[in-house]
């Protein structure tokens, strides 16, 4: 796997109306491999041997590999850079990565990153015709709210899975700091062997809340992913009741993203 630096351009409009078009074609491609998997891949994939686990993780190593050549395409269509800070801590059994949700493609990056994973996804791409397909093959698990919902990600936990979680919810807005729901921090302590943060930074912002993809900024994007230190989940458990561990817990979380989002900004470079 390529994870290289990709050198960041901070020219004023930097190819602005290339960068508009690269980014429609990888929009177009991405809808376009969706029913491509619903309908072609994932029926002559369900063709070969193997009991319903093999088929399963066969359907996210595909989505993994798939996501990862999209998000080569992108970067070499200069639609955007990145750079991956410790992702050969990602993939280990029951470990569940915690990420913020600056924007639209932050899960095509870690599920690219980390081919065997799990994750927890909007309920809304249940029905999507270009992302049910792919969802459903994968057996991901839908954020519906409920009770089903947190076990079911901390049965994925305990059976050795590795899950990744937006504690958010939906994409924060720009400008805001990152606002955690405790869903996800229920989930970890129902499960989680290991919790391992992933502080994700886009800049100029892009493909936030209700923008439009077409709504580009002037210079190419930069994403920029940095893997934390693990966090250990029974020290919270065993600190009281599960709604008392699992509310200290969000918080020590939501602080933690708060600071590390915060000094990425001090140490940002002014244009």
């Amino acid at each position: 796997m390529e994870l290289a630096t990709q050198p960041v351009n901070t020219k004023p409009r930097d190819a602005y109306y290339w960068r508009l078009v690269a980014t429609a074609a990888s929009f177009a491609l991405f809808g376009l491999v969706g029913l491509g998997l619903r309908l072609v891949i994932f029926p002559l994939l369900a063709c070969l041997p193997g009991n319903a686990e093999a088929h399963r993780q066969r359907a996210r190593r595909t989505i993994g590999r798939l996501f990862w050549l999209f998000i080569r395409f992108m970067a070499r269509s200069g639609v955007l850079t990145y750079e991956v800070e410790g992702a050969e801590k990602l993939g280990r059994p029951g470990q569940m990565i915690i990420a913020n949700h600056p924007s639209l493609i932050d899960v095509v990056f870690l599920i690219g990153l980390v081919r065997n994973a799990n994750c927890v996804v909007k309920q809304s791409l249940w029905q999507n015709p270009f992302t049910r397909g792919p969802i459903r093959e994968a057996e991901y698990i839908s954020n519906d709210g409920s009770m089903d919902m947190l076990d079911a990600a901390g049965e994925a936990l305990r059976n050795g899975q590795t899950l990744v979680i937006f504690p958010e919810g939906t994409r924060t807005q720009p400008g805001k700091a990152p606002a955690f729901h405790r869903g996800g921090a229920a989930i970890a302590l129902r499960g989680a062997r290991i919790i391992t943060p992933v502080v994700i930074k886009v800049s100029p912002t892009t493909l936030t809340k209700a923008e439009p993809w077409y709504r580009i900024p002037m210079r190419r994007v930069h994403f920029s992913f940095r893997v934390g230190a693990d966090i250990d989940p029974y020290a919270f458990a065993a600190q009281g009741p599960a709604p008392q561990a699992s509310r200290k817990l969000n918080d020590y979380l939501h602080h933690y993203f708060i600071k590390e989002l915060a000094e990425d900004e001090r140490s940002a470079p002014r244009n």
